[in-house]
């Protein structure tokens, strides 16, 4: 392996298992505009996309004055469960995530980065949370771009590492990542423990059931 490698990730559902917190913190925002929250299921199939996008599907007949208190609303709620817990406790890794992380991290030519529905405020207090700030030499959050499935979160990080779409991959949960990288010309990454079942990967290239499997996948994607 000699050229520069891109191995970008999502966050929530991929790398850490946050879905308490997105559902508490949905609950906290419907609750704050006197709403019926929408159910558990119906809240994990938005994770991942923005959160005016989020509230424009949940709450479609909503006045832009209830969906701004939603959207204030849910960042309230989360800041309060994670100042109770903590962002480690409150968003737990994935088995294997870290071990996963390592290995790639190790070898010089891979980069690491990230493509996130999350704030720049959210995914800087989990990174610190567990100890992952330095490990991601590109970090693309929902502040700066357009919500996925848009390819600019992908777009931005090849730009910022200097790395071909050839050379790089996006490992995600939902279908809107899948999206994002076929849109981007990225090698497409599902995996099976998030928030999106396996079939609503259509647009991956390939699904994996646990973090141990991302290595083989990548030796074959990036043999030269």
């Amino acid at each position: 392996m000699s050229r520069l490698r891109l191995a970008i990730f999502d966050v929530d559902g991929t790398l850490v298992d946050s879905q308490a917190s997105i559902v508490g913190s949905m609950r906290h925002a419907f609750a704050s505009q006197g709403l019926e929250a929408p159910a558990r299921d119906e809240i994990l199939a938005q994770v991942g996309l923005s959160l005016p996008v989020i509230f424009e599907n949940l709450a479609p007949d909503a006045s832009d004055d209830v969906r701004e208190g939603l959207r204030e609303g849910y960042k309230q709620g989360f800041m309060a469960i994670r100042q109770d817990k903590g962002s480690a406790a409150t968003a737990p890794l994935y088995p294997g995530a870290l071990e996963a992380l390592d290995q790639l991290h190790a070898v010089p030519e891979v980069l690491l980065g990230i493509a996130t529905g999350k704030s720049k405020r959210g995914l800087d207090r989990l990174l610190e949370g567990h100890g992952l700030t330095k490990r991601f030499v590109t970090q693309q959050v929902a502040d700066f771009h357009p919500s996925k499935p848009h390819p600019a979160m992908i777009e931005a990080a090849l730009a910022e590492t200097g790395v071909a779409p050839a050379d790089a991959v996006m490992i995600g949960d939902t279908q809107y990542d899948m999206e994002m990288a076929k849109a981007a010309g990225v090698y497409a990454i599902g995996v099976d423990w998030g928030y999106h079942a396996a079939d609503r990967l259509t647009a991956a290239d390939v699904v994996i059931s646990e973090f141990s499997a991302l290595q083989d996948v990548l030796a074959q994607v990036w043999r030269d």
